[in-house]
Formats: structure tokens, sequence, C-alpha cells
């Protein structure tokens, strides 16, 4: 019943909203300084495991192979749900950087977190996709991760089907800097968020092998593309119906 949606989505904005506020305080101040923000990282990654803990939805996350924790990845992933945002700091141990909109800069706290520790780009104007993208590829080389929805926003009209084409961003930065791109499969967030009320569901996450990039170049884009478009695709395909 909706009623029993409701009660459900005010939960779990409530546990979000108290653990953001609760480790809050110590986020702002290791946002202060480059060196510290690591400290900020680790802080959303406990944000994440403890709400969705609090909320009785554990995350199971299954690796195909074991991810250097030091190693610089471009990490893409299918987005259908508000959820994904959240769960990235659970699935992904690396040090990374989201690359978003800009417009969650206007949400008080949380955009001011967002500003300090990620990437945002506004997508209707060009020269931010161009700082954007150049802040991406700096961050590679100082060795951060960076993490980004390839669909460049929530569009699909029939989950779980991506949208194509994909982003020139994440396969360009990963191609400049010779980094993986690792495709992870959000299997079930769609489930449990397919708009603004939230139902309880197992949420399962697989987390690909890399795929290198060693000696391509941006005439390879495209292929490079639907390499990632074929690991994930499928997978959201066979768990369509669990």
């Amino acid at each position: 019943m909706k009623i029993f949606s409701w009660i459900y989505t005010i939960w779990c904005a409530f546990w979000f909203l108290v653990v953001f506020l609760l480790l809050y305080p110590i986020v702002y101040v290791a946002l202060q300084k480059e060196n510290w923000k690591p400290i900020a990282h680790y802080c959303n990654r406990i944000w994440g495991k403890i709400f969705f803990f609090m909320i009785g939805q554990p995350v199971k996350v299954s690796y195909e192979v074991a991810l250097d924790p030091k190693r610089a990845y471009v990490f893409c992933a299918n987005h259908f749900s508000y959820i994904d945002i959240a769960m990235m700091g659970v699935v992904v141990k690396n040090y990374f950087a989201f690359m978003g909109k800009s417009s969650v800069k206007k949400v008080p706290l949380f955009g001011y977190m967002f500003t300090k520790l990620h990437i945002q780009v506004d997508r209707a104007a060009k020269d931010s996709r161009i700082k954007a993208l150049t802040r991406s590829i700096k961050a590679l080389k100082a060795g951060r991760s960076i993490m980004i929805f390839p669909e460049g926003g929530i569009h699909s009209t029939n989950f779980p089907e991506m949208v194509q084409p994909f982003k020139d961003g994440a396969f360009s930065m990963a191609i400049e800097n010779q980094v993986p791109i690792v495709p992870i499969s959000l299997l079930d967030n769609y489930k449990m968020m397919p708009d603004v009320l939230i139902k309880w569901h197992k949420l399962r996450v697989i987390v690909h092998k890399p795929i290198e990039t060693t000696g391509m170049t941006k005439a390879d884009m495209d292929t490079l593309k639907k390499q990632v478009y074929d690991v994930i695709q499928p997978t959201l395909n066979k768990y369509k119906a669990d």
C-alpha cells in the first residue's frame, strides 16, 4: 500500500539527514585543507554505510576482481535512481571525486560539501564542461579516481535499459590518462526508489573487472563506450526479474 511507502520514505529521509548532520562538523573541518579531504570522503563512506544499515537495506557488493585501493580508476555505473549517489560511497573503496550536476551546490550544507569535495558540471555551458573535464584529468593525474554516470543523468524511460549514446567525458579522460575504466552494475536501486517514494528491496551491486585503456586513443572512444555498455547492460538484463 502507498501509505507504507510514504512512512518508509519518511523513515529513510530521517536517517539520511540525521547521519549527515552528525558527521557534518567533521566533514566541514576536513574540507578546509586539500590534504584533509580524504577524511571528508571517508566520512561520506561512513554516512552511506550507517544510512543503509539503519533503513534495513544492507548492500551486497560483488567484486569480480580485487581493485588496487591506491590506483586511479574511472568508475562508470548505470544511473536509474537518486539513491545511486549515496550508494557509491559504500561500493567504491578508492578515494574518488564525483563528476555531477552543478545544481547540487544549491542544496544547503550538502551543496557546500559537494562543491569542495567533488567536481561540478553545468551541461548547458560548454566552458563548464571543459573546466570539469580539466579538473577530472588533474585529479586522475594526482592518483584520485573519478566516479561518473555516463548516461549524463537519470534519462531512461524503460528501466533497466540504459540511455545511449553515453556522454564522452568518462571515456575521454580515461583514454587521455591511460587509466582503466571500471564498469559498475547497480542492479536494484531503481526497484527501491523508482521515483520519490522508497520501497524496501534487496540491494545488489556488481563491480566488474577493469577495462584497460593502455594504448587507446580518442579514435577508440566509441569502442570503449561499447565495451562498457556490453558489460553493464547484459548484467542488468540478467537480474531484471529478481
